[in-house]
C-alpha cells in the first residue's frame, strides 16, 4: 500500500543515482500486464474451466444453504432473542401505557359522566384518545427497525437469508406485544371510564384496539424500511400520523371535509378504529333513550360526528384493519427485497480540492517531487516537522508508584458464594513517562492496559485507586491535570457536520489560553494540521462513521489533532491503530511520532502491532494478566534490549529470524508459557537490575526540578462562560446549517402540513352555524399544535442524541461546561422554529379564515411559536433523561 502511495513511495526508491519520480498506479498495472507473471495469468484465465474435474457437491445451485423452513425458524429464533435482550424497551412502554391509562381514567371517571348528549362527547373523546395513544405507542418501532437495517443489508448481500425470512418472523413476533398492550389499556380503562358494561362489547373494544396497535406497528415498520434514515423516517412517520388521524372523522367530520378529499376518510386505518369504537359503544342498549327529536342519544351523537352507520360495519372495518396489517407487512417485505442500503458517500470536498481533482493535482505534485528529487527519498517522505510548534509549553514527566486499582465484585457473584468483595485489576504498578519519549503500553487481553491508561489520565469514575501519581514532581490534581493533558479515546467521536479544520479550531478556541491572540491560534491550528498531515483534507466534513465522511484512519488522526491543538504536555492514546490496515496504521503512527518529536510525553496502549509500528516506539511497559508489570524500559534498536532481557531468562525460547518481536514477547510471557516454565515474570522483573534502574529514575523524577512551580489555573475551564457559549453557538450554527435532513425536512413538513390543514379546514373559521362547526374550529387549532409539535419533538430526538455523546466527551476533556452547550443548543433552535411559525401562520390563518385582526394574528403567532419551542425543548429534555433515542 505504501509503494503506490504518492506520499510514501519515495522512501522505497532504491536507485539513488537516479532522480526520484512518482510511479503511478496505472504504470504499475501496465508493467504487471507486460511482465511474465501478467501474461501467464492471462493465459490461464483464457482457458475454459473444466467443470467435470470438480466434485459433484462442490457447486451449489441454491442461493441459500438452508431450506425455507430452516431459514424462517433461525430468523425467528434470532428475533426472539433480540426481543428478550431488548425487554427493557417493551417493559418501559407497557409501564408508560399503564401510567397514561391511570391518568386517562381520572380524567374520564365514570362517576362524573351521565348518559346524555353532553357527556356522550366526552365518551367519544376518550375513545379517540385511546386510538391516539396506541398509535403513537408504536413510534419506537421506527428507530428499532432502522438500527438493524445496516446489519440486515450486509447479511442479505452475503446471502444469509432472503428478505421475507427476516421480515415475516419480525412481524409475527410483535403480535404478542400488541396483544399485551391493548389488553392492558382495555382492562384498566374500560370499566373505570364507564363504557357499556356488556362483556361482549368489552371484548369487541379489546380486539379492535389490538388490531389498531398491530396495524400501527406494521405501518411504522414499513415506513422505516422505505426511508431508511432516522430523520426521513421520523418525518414520514409524522406525516402518516397526521394523515390517518386528520381523516379519521373525529378532528373534522366527514361531512365537513371538502368533497374532493372525502376519499381520505375511507382509506385511513384510524377511520376503521374510530368507526368501530363509536358503533360498539353508542349502539349499546343504554344509549337507546329517545330524545324529543324522535332519535336515540346514540344515533344523535353518531349523526353529529358523521358516523351513523349500521352495526355490521364493525366487522367489515375490523377486517379492513387486518387488511391494512397485511398490506403494510407485504410492503415491508418488498421494500427490504428491492430497495438498497443507503450508499456511503465520501466527505464533502471544497472548491480548492475540486480543482486539484480536475487536473491540477498531478502536475503540481509531480513538479514538487521533481524539485525535491535531489534530496534523499526517505527524508522527503518521513522527515517530521521538528520544532515548529508556534506555542510554547512545559514538558512534564509522569511518575506513578505502587498504583493499585480495585473494582467491586458484582452482587450476583457474591450471592453465588464468591468470597472476595473486591477484584484487583492493577497490582503495584511503578514507572515513569518522560517528555519526547513515545511509550507503548502492552499486554495480553485483560492485562489492564486501558485500565492503567485511564487511571493515569484520571478517566476512571468508579472503582478504588491507591498509590502515588506525580506530574512534574508534584502530586497530581485532576482539575489542573486536565488542562495540560489530552486523551485520545479508542472510539473516534466527532460532530459529523463539521469540517476537519473547524473541529480543530473549535478545540483551540475552547482549550487554549484566552491571552493568546486569534492570529497566533490560527497559526497554531495550521501547524497542528500539518503535523498530523490533515492539511490536505481540512475542508472535508467529518461525516458519520460507517456511512460517509472520513475514513477510520483520518478520524483517528483528527482525534489526535483535536487533543494536540490544546497544547498539552502529556497525551494518552488508547489503541490508536486498532481497526486500521497496515497503510493507515503507518500514517497514524507517523503522526504520533511527529507529535512526540515536539518533546511531549506520549503513552499509547497497543495491541499486537506490526514490526514497523512496534519499533516506532521508544520505550515499553509490558503487563501480564492480573495487572503486574513484567517489563519497563527501552526497546532499543530493532527491539534489541527487550529481546535481550527476555532471552536472558532461563528456559525461554529464542526469537526466530524476521519474527515480530511484539508477537514473540506476548507468546513467551503468556499464562501457559509461565506455567510451563514455572516462573513468575513479574517477580523476575522485580529482581532484575532493570527494575532497580527504573526505581532510581522514579525517585529522581518524584522531586520537582529546581525553580519549578506546581501546576495552577485560576478557573476550571480555559474560557469564561461567554467564550464557551460563543464557541458552542458557532459550532451548533454550522452543524444545523449543514443538516438539511433535519432542518429542511422539518420546514418542508411544516409547509406541507400547513397546506393540508388549510385545504381541509378551508373557511372553517367563518362558519359558526352549529356546535359541530365550533368543534371543527377547535379541531383546527388542536391539530396545528399537536402535529407540528409532535413532529418537532420526535425529529429532534436522534439529532440531539448524536451530539449528546460528543458533549460528554468534550465536557470530560474540560472544553466547556454543560450549561454552555445546553444553552447554545436551545438558542440555535430559535431561528428555525421561527421560520416554521412564519410559514404556518402566513398560510394557514387566511386559508382557515380566522378573524382578521393584527392583534389576533400576533397572539396566534406567539402561541404557535411558543408551542413549537416547548415541544422541541421537551424532546431535548427526553434525550437528556433517557439512555437512548428509542
Amino acid at each position: 500500500m505504501q509503494v503506490i502511495s504518492r506520499k510514501d513511495q519515495a522512501q522505497y526508491w532504491y536507485q539513488m543515482e537516479v532522480p526520484y519520480s512518482y510511479v503511478s498506479v496505472d504504470m504499475f498495472s501496465r508493467k504487471f500486464k507486460e511482465s511474465l507473471y501478467g501474461k501467464k495469468l492471462d493465459e490461464e484465465l483464457s482457458e475454459p474451466y473444466d467443470k467435470s474435474q470438480s466434485h459433484e457437491d462442490a457447486l451449489s445451485f441454491s442461493v441459500y444453504s438452508l431450506s425455507k423452513w430452516e431459514l424462517s425458524r433461525i430468523c425467528a429464533s434470532r428475533e426472539y432473542l433480540l426481543m428478550k435482550r431488548n425487554s427493557f424497551i417493551y417493559i418501559f412502554k407497557t409501564t408508560q401505557l399503564v401510567i397514561t391509562a391511570c391518568i386517562t381514567m381520572t380524567a374520564f371517571l365514570r362517576t362524573r359522566m351521565d348518559i346524555d348528549i353532553l357527556h356522550a362527547n366526552y365518551y367519544m373523546g376518550s375513545l379517540f384518545y385511546a386510538l391516539i395513544i396506541l398509535l403513537v405507542d408504536a413510534i419506537p418501532e421506527l428507530s428499532m427497525t432502522i438500527q438493524r437495517l445496516e446489519v440486515f443489508y450486509k447479511q442479505k448481500t452475503f446471502c444469509f437469508y432472503p428478505a421475507w425470512a427476516y421480515a415475516i418472523p419480525a412481524s409475527i413476533l410483535k403480535v404478542p406485544i400488541s396483544f399485551v398492550e391493548s389488553l392492558v389499556w382495555t382492562c384498566l380503562t374500560y370499566y373505570v371510564i364507564g363504557y357499556s358494561p356488556e362483556a361482549e362489547r368489552f371484548f369487541h373494544q379489546f380486539i379492535l384496539l389490538f388490531a389498531v396497535h398491530l396495524s400501527s406497528l406494521s405501518m411504522f415498520r414499513f415506513l422505516a424500511s422505505v426511508f431508511q434514515t432516522n430523520n426521513a423516517s421520523m418525518t414520514a412517520g409524522s406525516f402518516a400520523i397526521l394523515i390517518v388521524l386528520v381523516f379519521s372523522g373525529f378532528i373534522i367530520t366527514q361531512s365537513s371535509m371538502p368533497v374532493w378529499l372525502k376519499w381520505g376518510f375511507w382509506v385511513s386505518p384510524m377511520t376503521c378504529g374510530e368507526m368501530d369504537l363509536s358503533l360498539n359503544e353508542f349502539l349499546a342498549p343504554r344509549w337507546q333513550k329517545m330524545l324529543s327529536t324522535n332519535t336515540t342519544i346514540g344515533q344523535e351523537i353518531l349523526e353529529s360526528r358523521g358516523l351513523n352507520f349500521d352495526g355490521y360495519l364493525y366487522w367489515i372495518s375490523l377486517g379492513a384493519l387486518f387488511g391494512f396489517i397485511i398490506v403494510f407487512n407485504i410492503g415491508y417485505v418488498l421494500a427490504l427485497t428491492f430497495l438498497k442500503s443507503p450508499g456511503s458517500s465520501r466527505a464533502v470536498i471544497m472548491h480548492e480540492k475540486l480543482s486539484q481533482i480536475q487536473g491540477s493535482e498531478d502536475s503540481r505534485d509531480g513538479s514538487c517531487l521533481e524539485k525535491k528529487s535531489g534530496n534523499s527519498p526517505a527524508q522527503n517522505s518521513i522527515e517530521p516537522n521538528k520544532g515548529r510548534m508556534v506555542l510554547p509549553f512545559t514538558p512534564l514527566t509522569v511518575v506513578f508508584q505502587d498504583v493499585q486499582y480495585y473494582v467491586d465484585i458484582p452482587l450476583e457473584m457474591r450471592k453465588k458464594g464468591f468470597p472476595i468483595k473486591k477484584l484487583q485489576i492493577l497490582s503495584d504498578i511503578t514507572g515513569a513517562l518522560k517528555p519526547g519519549v513515545l511509550t507503548a503500553l502492552m499486554g495480553v487481553s485483560g492485562a489492564g492496559k486501558t485500565t492503567l491508561l485511564d487511571v493515569l489520565a484520571g478517566r476512571k469514575t468508579s472503582g478504588y485507586i491507591e498509590g502515588h501519581i506525580k506530574i512534574g514532581g508534584y502530586p497530581k490534581v485532576q482539575e489542573t491535570f486536565a488542562r495540560v493533558s489530552g486523551y485520545c479515546e479508542q472510539t473516534d467521536i466527532h460532530s459529523p457536520q463539521i469540517t476537519v479544520e473547524e473541529s480543530v479550531i473549535f478545540s483551540a478556541w475552547l482549550r487554549l489560553s484566552p491571552q493568546i491572540d486569534s492570529k497566533t491560534k490560527a497559526e497554531f491550528v495550521n501547524e497542528v494540521l500539518e503535523t498530523i498531515e490533515l492539511d490536505r483534507i481540512k475542508d472535508a466534513l467529518v461525516g458519520v462513521i460507517g456511512i460517509n465522511g472520513l475514513s477510520n484512519e483520518q478520524r483517528k488522526r483528527l482525534t489526535i489533532a483535536v487533543e494536540l491543538v490544546s497544547n498539552p504536555s502529556i497525551i494518552f492514546m488508547d489503541e490508536p491503530t486498532t481497526g486500521l490496515d497496515a497503510r493507515s496504521a503507518a500514517i497514524v503512527m507517523r503522526a504520533v511520532k511527529n507529535v512526540a518529536d515536539t518533546r511531549r510525553t506520549i503513552v499509547c496502549t497497543i495491541h499486537q502491532p506490526s514490526i514497523e509500528i512496534f519499533e516506532a516506539f521508544d520505550e515499553l511497559i509490558l503487563l501480564k494478566s492480573g495487572g503486574h508489570v513484567i517489563y519497563s524500559g527501552s526497546l532499543g534498536q530493532h527491539s534489541a534490549r527487550v529481546i535481550e532481557y527476555f532471552e536472558s531468562i532461563p528456559g525461554l525460547p529464542k526469537i526466530k529470524n524476521n519474527y515480530n518481536p511484539a508477537t514473540w514477547m506476548l507468546e513467551v510471557t503468556s499464562i501457559s508459557a509461565e506455567a510451563e516454565l514455572g516462573a513468575d515474570f513479574a517477580q523476575k522483573y522485580r529482581d532484575s537490575a532493570l527494575y532497580e534502574k527504573n526505581m532510581e529514575l522514579v525517585r529522581q523524577l518524584s522531586s520537582p526540578p529546581p525553580g519549578s512551580t506546581d501546576l495552577y489555573f485560576p478557573t476550571r475551564f480555559s474560557q469564561n462562560g461567554w467564550g464557551q457559549l460563543k464557541s458552542c453557538l458557532w459550532k451548533q450554527h454550522l452543524a444545523y446549517w449543514r443538516s438539511p435532513a433535519y432542518n429542511l425536512m422539518r420546514i418542508m413538513h411544516t409547509l406541507v402540513t400547513t397546506l393540508i390543514f388549510g385545504v381541509l379546514y378551508w373557511d372553517v373559521g367563518k362558519k359558526l352555524n352549529n356546535q359541530q362547526n365550533l368543534f371543527n374550529r377547535f379541531g383546527s387549532m388542536y391539530v396545528a399544535v399537536i402535529f407540528l409539535g409532535i413532529n418537532n419533538c420526535s425529529t429532534v430526538l436522534p439529532y440531539v442524541a448524536t451530539e449528546r455523546t460528543i458533549m460528554y466527551r468534550k465536557i470530560f476533556a474540560g472544553m466547556y461546561s454543560s450549561w454552555a452547550y445546553s444553552l447554545a443548543q436551545v438558542i440555535v433552535e430559535i431561528p428555525y422554529l421561527f421560520i416554521e411559525t412564519v410559514i404556518f401562520v402566513t398560510i394557514s390563518y387566511p386559508m382557515i379564515g380566522y378573524y382578521e385582526s393584527a392583534y389576533k394574528v400576533f397572539w396566534y403567532f406567539y402561541t404557535i411559536f411558543c408551542s413549537l419551542l416547548s415541544f422541541n425543548y421537551l424532546g431535548m429534555l427526553f434525550v437528556s433523561l433517557t439512555p437512548n433515542s428509542w
